[in-house]
């Protein structure tokens, strides 16, 4: 089994290796989260649909419910 301690170890270099930045998560963005309506409960996907909101963001999922929050989704 191949160790997973190179990816780990140098996790944060390839990541903005590949020309992606971290997003941290703001106070900001946990009101907005437990502010969003509808019956959507999952914490993750609010903290998604809150940043992107929040940000101007454009999210990367299938995740069709993401639609009526009125997010731009990709795919």
């Amino acid at each position: 089994m191949p160790s997973v301690a190179p990816l780990v170890n140098d996790f944060r270099n390839r990541v903005a290796g590949d020309g992606f930045n971290e997003l941290p998560i703001t106070s900001h963005h946990a009101l907005r989260a437990g502010s969003l309506p509808g019956p959507h409960r999952d914490p993750f996907d609010r903290m998604l649909i809150a940043q992107a909101i929040s940000d101007d963001l454009v999210l990367v999922s299938n995740e069709t419910v993401f639609d009526r929050y009125g997010v731009r989704r990709l795919w």
